[in-house]
């Protein structure tokens, strides 16, 4: 079993769900013990889910650009630039969040910390605008073809049940982050900062409807393995 079949066939990315809840125990205890390690446990568990499900979404439009066996014309149109070019990015905006974020916590970089926390949101609000414009024009070429699930009457109607997935998980994952983008803006002790259920209507209720999409669309029956593959090519033959 390949990289790309192990993470195709999971149902909704587990161990972001995981790291969401540790973050949000980090959050509750810091109410009462307030601490450097905890604060930096915190962002670090509160901005991996997002940057996981980015991924799982740039591996599955990958999937379907090298499954579709279409020449690309543009170097943004092949497989691996589509996955490894915005991973990189994410990983990138990710580090630079973390370290703002950390920062924070301390008076005399609290100002510093704010503007590379900005920086980084700005890099990842950027970049996923790119991947949404690949993913549009993906989903508008009828080059690019999805395989049938059990519950698809055609490829045509897999395909666009598995680009609205994608595309509704990314523009969840742009709320966030335009909601993380307010609030290092407004600073640390400011209005939205202070605003609890903020933070978790547009961080919160983001992550747990792209976890309810996955499970409610499970996109793993749209790729198959190598082997399965051949043999529905054979057996149609």
């Amino acid at each position: 079993m390949n990289f790309s079949t192990i993470i195709l066939s999971m149902e909704c990315p587990k161990q972001p769900q995981d790291s969401e809840c540790a973050g949000y125990i980090f959050r509750s205890v810091i109410i009462y013990h307030t601490s450097l390690g905890l604060l930096i446990a915190m962002n670090l568990c509160l901005l991996l889910p997002p940057n996981a499900v980015a991924l799982f979404n740039y591996k599955v439009v990958g999937e379907i650009v090298r499954r579709s066996n279409v020449p690309p014309r543009r170097f943004w149109l092949k497989h691996k630039f589509i996955f490894w070019f915005f991973v990189g990015s994410d990983v990138f905006s990710f580090t630079i969040q973390a370290s703002g974020g950390s920062m924070q916590s301390s008076e005399d970089t609290r100002t510093a910390g704010k503007y590379i926390a900005l920086f980084g949101l700005a890099i990842q609000l950027f970049f996923l605008a790119c991947f949404v414009a690949i993913t549009i024009y993906v989903k508008r070429c009828a080059s690019y073809v999805v395989s049938a699930g059990p519950k698809d009457k055609t490829d045509t109607g897999a395909k666009i049940k598995l680009m609205r997935v994608i595309l509704a998980t990314t523009v969840l994952l742009y709320v966030r982050s335009i909601y993380r983008v307010a609030e290092f803006a407004d600073g640390y002790g400011g209005k939205i900062y202070g605003c609890e259920w903020a933070f978790y209507v547009f961080d919160c209720l983001a992550m747990l409807f792209c976890f309810v999409i996955y499970i409610l669309w499970y996109v793993g029956h749209h790729f198959p393995s190598e082997a399965v593959e051949e043999a529905i090519a054979l057996y149609s033959a």
